[in-house]
């Protein structure tokens, strides 16, 4: 009986302590000083005298911090979208080579994860909320016709830019994310991935991932350079800004079809690379099958043995194909 009683109390124990010393180590990890959002004040606001690095956008009546290089060039431009969880700092061997090359160059922390753009409702992260955001971003720099380059969550919004607004997108690059459409063909009706159900619920999904540091991401972001990583977690730490960067999910309207989010057909130059090692959803054959069925205009798709981490995990081949697809549509 005494063993019996020791059981029972060790398991009352482990259910009970692990998750209130997961959520409290996640409240620890918090930087209440907030000093990105202070670094970021400290940047200066775009302007026609602006060099190369950060700079703040004000667009939309929000302001976005973002890297910037050539603008005072000549060349096409060249928008780039990041991903989750993560921040404008994963382009920066594209922007680079692709500044070197002749490009005019931006590259902005999106919304939830730009301290002067971080609204508080979940609304405010619907698809067409950030595609609005990237065609803002885009005028304050003076881009009318731009190349556009997207990953994970940004791969989401470049779609829907690509086929809404096609007359002002020279080419478009979606790096791990086929087209929306081709994901829904694939898929049995049936809920979304686990991975999905569990960001989409309130206050677990932040426990999760801030928990003892922010453990679960730094597993995850197994390709990162450590001075990335830094960046990443000087942004997540700040109070609100994961759950400002879970809203992306949040706000997925689950009852959509495919054609409500992504316009069901891109005439578009579009370049697809993926990694075979990302998650079955996006990789699988049955997606890569439908995927050209979406396409109207030239399409070329690259298989890489990687992840999803396609510009840390494989950054010379990801860039030199960007590079090729870029010249070989932009109107120079």
């Amino acid at each position: 009986m005494r063993a019996l009683r020791f059981t029972l109390a060790l398991v009352l124990v482990l259910a009970t302590g692990v998750p209130l010393l997961a959520f409290v180590t996640a409240r620890m990890a918090l930087d209440r000083e907030l000093h990105h959002t202070r670094a970021t004040a400290a940047l200066p606001r775009l302007s026609a005298e602006t060099p190369d690095g950060f700079v703040r956008i004000p667009a939309r009546g929000l302001e976005f911090r973002a890297r910037v290089a050539n603008l005072a060039g000549r060349g096409s431009g060249l928008l780039l979208l990041h991903g989750f969880p993560e921040t404008s700092g994963m382009w920066e061997p594209l922007i680079e080579a692709a500044a070197a090359a002749g490009f005019r160059l931006v590259a902005y922390d999106q919304r939830g994860y730009s301290p002067g753009a971080r609204p508080d409702t979940v609304e405010a992260y619907r698809l067409p909320e950030l595609q609005a955001d990237a065609l803002a971003v885009a005028d304050a720099v003076g881009f009318e016709r731009f190349h556009l380059v997207g990953h994970d969550w940004g791969s989401v919004v470049g779609w829907s830019v690509t086929g809404g607004e096609p007359a002002r997108v020279l080419s478009w690059t979606s790096l791990s994310i086929p087209h929306v459409g081709a994901v829904a063909a694939a898929r049995e009706p049936g809920p979304p991935p686990l991975y999905v159900r569990v960001l989409r619920t309130r206050g677990l999904a932040e426990t999760l991932l801030g928990a003892f540091d922010f453990a679960l991401l730094r597993a995850g972001w197994d390709a990162m350079p450590p001075a990335l990583i830094d960046e990443y977690l000087a942004v997540l730490r700040e109070p609100g800004a994961l759950t400002a960067a879970i809203r992306w999910y949040r706000a997925l309207p689950l009852e959509a079809g495919p054609t409500d989010l992504v316009p069901p057909k891109v005439g578009t130059p579009v370049l697809y690379v993926w990694g075979n090692r990302d998650l079955p959803v996006f990789v699988g054959p049955r997606v890569q099958a439908a995927h050209a069925r979406f396409m109207t205009g030239p399409f070329e798709s690259i298989e890489l043995d990687a992840g999803h981490w396609l510009m840390q995990e494989e950054t010379e081949a990801v860039v030199a194909a960007v590079l090729r697809h870029l010249e070989r549509f932009d109107p120079r």
